[in-house]
């Protein structure tokens, strides 16, 4: 609103407007532009900026048979007092006509607020256009008009505080005494969500509520709501709005889906069809087989006409797109009986998958790497791999989870590239739902080894969420399949896992005994980086028990080997839990060389979980030191770190 009448406030005459004299409301048909313009209308109006009045034309731009710019000029100059006889025909132009009444009520100091509605072209809208500036225009529209020396306010969704309000207003303006959203607040915020915070498909669950079931509880709708089909078909109600138009989404989205050409109707069900509401140009252009240039070019032009918005993008990043949730719904619903559309959007999602599998296989390679330094493939490092997980998370996550029987290979390769990322970042919950999907899809494909390492996965996933006792099932499957496939190395990292699961569970014996069979196992086939891991958590299950010298031993053993393989992640990691150790036992001041050692290194990978571990432990042997100064930094840098991670800073320990 404000950026609307900074817009419209006159300017001194004879001064030069300090802003464009056109304003373009731009945004998605319910998205509340009429509304917006004609309050602002009205407060202009109210504040005396337009003594020569408002005129307002409702150009139809997205009905069947929109006005022309010449039926529209016709219709001003009746509001301007030009009546029929005065009309010219041939003799006199209409718009100059109409030019010259604005101009002579400039000339009188009689500034007009001219508010053109549902403008499609600019060829509705130019014509009509005040040859001075000391008028001003407003214009509400689906599409950007950017040939239009034009402001553009694009409007978005509401909040959703905004929605709940907008819902309790329309329900008490029909019945004051109507207490529903105050008894029904959780269910408020629910039917909020499910409209995708649109105003007019708000204000239509608002009437739904009256009209239909005026004593009905909000969570039915909600229920109704969420088990349809489409969400976008169930919102329609009888009778009209303020502005006498009809109360149903479906016709709002029917005219602006059939003004698409057959390629942007085309990307339109692609993105519809995208794991998430965001996708990025690189897999739009995947998914419907195009370069990346005419994909974008495809969706800038859906963006023009507010069927998808626009994302900042990150450097070095593809641009990135977001579509509205109902918008989602109703085109993909348009596939649903349709065989043609509907092998065209299994094939989307088959090229998707393959595209993400390829691009997570070269990030995860980047992760994994002792060093982070192979040959750049598609990311020219760790950060930028990160930074590629970190943006396709959520796509990657349900991607991997579309474990159909046609889907299931890429599933499958796409669950093994993320696993160790979600690691990384913490998202277990996110690890647990991958792993479950590819589990029963390499099942299904009677892929053993596949099943195996994603048991194993899996299992690890359910230990970092503190769900041990679920943990050990799957690894116990993973240790029959590896031994079933004599694949020594496979069997000693799942032993190496399933004793974290048990040291968890307190069974600390067989942890210890797990452990040392995978360190002798890793050690037998020469694998030094993964001999490294089983000493490392050798050392964890020592500690535990409370033999924390031997602990010392095996974490000293395992920074070596990790020295010595450059495995700088696995270093730091190692380190820390040395550290913890060391302060244990009394050896204060090298514990505290050992953890700044752990920090230095944990700085240098973006690894802020650990990284405020580690700052959290040194805090604490800093003050057992008898050095306040330094412990009190020390913990102030934790609680950075941990803020950047998205977590707390406390008293950690070892990180497993």
């Amino acid at each position: 609103m404000a950026k609307l009448m900074d817009v419209l406030r006159p300017t001194d005459r004879g001064t030069t407007p300090k802003s464009a004299v056109i304003c373009a409301v731009t945004g998605l048909g319910g998205i509340g532009k009429t509304a917006l313009a004609l309050d602002a209308a009205h407060t202009a109006c109210a504040r005396k900026w337009f003594p020569g009045g408002t005129l307002f034309i409702d150009l139809g731009g997205y009905n069947d048979t929109p006005l022309t710019a010449e039926q529209a000029v016709t219709s001003l100059l009746h509001a301007l007092g030009v009546g029929h006889v005065q009309i010219p025909t041939e003799d006199v132009d209409p718009y100059a006509l109409y030019r010259s009444r604005l101009a002579s009520l400039a000339d009188r100091n009689q500034s007009v607020l001219l508010l053109l509605d549902n403008a499609s072209t600019p060829e509705q809208v130019s014509p009509l256009l005040p040859g001075s500036d000391r008028h001003r225009v407003l214009i509400t529209t689906r599409d950007r008009l950017d040939s239009l020396p034009a402001r553009q306010v694009a409007l978005d969704a509401l909040s959703p505080d905004s929605s709940v309000s907008l819902i309790a207003t329309a329900l008490r303006l029909r019945d004051p005494d109507d207490d529903r959203p105050a008894h029904e607040a959780g269910s408020v915020r629910d039917l909020a969500r499910l409209c995708g915070h649109l105003p007019l498909a708000l204000q239509i669950a608002a009437a739904m509520l009256v009209r239909r079931h005026p004593s009905r509880p909000i969570a039915s709708l909600v229920d109704e709501l969420r088990t349809a089909t489409d969400t976008t078909r169930a919102l329609v109600s009888e009778g009209v709005d303020q502005y006498s138009r009809s109360l149903a989404l479906p016709p709002v989205f029917d005219v602006s889906f059939g003004r698409l050409g057959s390629g942007q109707a085309r990307m339109l069900r692609a993105v519809a069809l995208a794991p998430s509401t965001e996708m990025s140009t690189d897999a739009a252009a995947a998914m419907t087989g195009l370069s990346p240039a005419l994909a974008l070019r495809l969706l800038d032009d859906l963006a023009h006409a507010h069927l998808i918005t626009g994302l900042p993008a990150s450097t070095g990043m593809s641009e990135r797109w977001r579509i509205h949730d109902l918008v989602r719904g109703y085109t993909a619903t348009l596939t649903a009986d349709d065989p043609a559309p509907a092998e065209e959007g299994e094939l989307a999602r088959e090229r998707l998958l393959s595209f993400f599998s390829r691009l997570a296989e070269a990030a995860d390679r980047q992760l994994r790497s002792p060093r982070g330094e192979p040959a750049p493939e598609v990311f020219a490092g760790r950060a930028e791999a990160l930074a590629w997980f970190d943006a396709e998370r959520v796509n990657l996550v349900a991607a991997a989870q579309w474990a159909g029987d046609r889907f299931a290979r890429d599933s499958v390769r796409l669950a093994l590239s993320v696993a160790e990322f979600l690691r990384w970042r913490r998202f277990f919950d996110d690890g647990i739902a991958v792993g479950r999907a590819a589990r029963d899809a390499a099942h299904r494909l009677a892929d053993r080894h596949s099943e195996a390492t994603v048991c194993n996965n899996l299992g690890g996933a359910l230990l970092r969420a503190e769900r041990a006792d679920e943990a050990i099932e799957p690894l116990m499957r993973a240790a029959g399949l590896f031994d079933d496939l004599g694949d020594l190395t496979g069997e000693g990292m799942v032993w190496n896992t399933l004793g974290l699961a048990l040291r968890r569970t307190g069974r600390l014996e067989e942890a210890i005994a797990n452990h040392v069979r995978a360190r002798d196992r890793f050690r037998s086939t020469g694998d030094l980086h993964l001999e490294g891991r089983a000493w490392h958590n050798l050392g964890l299950s020592l500690d535990t028990a409370g033999r924390t010298e031997e602990a010392i031993g095996a974490f000293a053993r395992a920074c070596e080997i990790h020295r010595a393989t450059g495995d700088r992640v696995l270093h730091g990691d190692s380190l820390n839990s040395l550290g913890w150790a060391l302060h244990a036992v009394g050896r204060v001041d090298e514990a505290i060389a050992t953890y700044r050692e752990s920090v230095k290194i944990r700085r240098e990978y973006d690894y802020w979980y650990a990284t405020g571990q580690t700052l959290n432990n040194l805090a604490l042997a800093l003050k057992t030191a008898g050095r306040p100064e330094e412990a009190s930094k020390a913990r102030a840098e934790a609680v950075d770190a941990s803020a950047r991670a998205g977590t707390t800073a406390e008293v950690y320990g070892h990180l497993h």
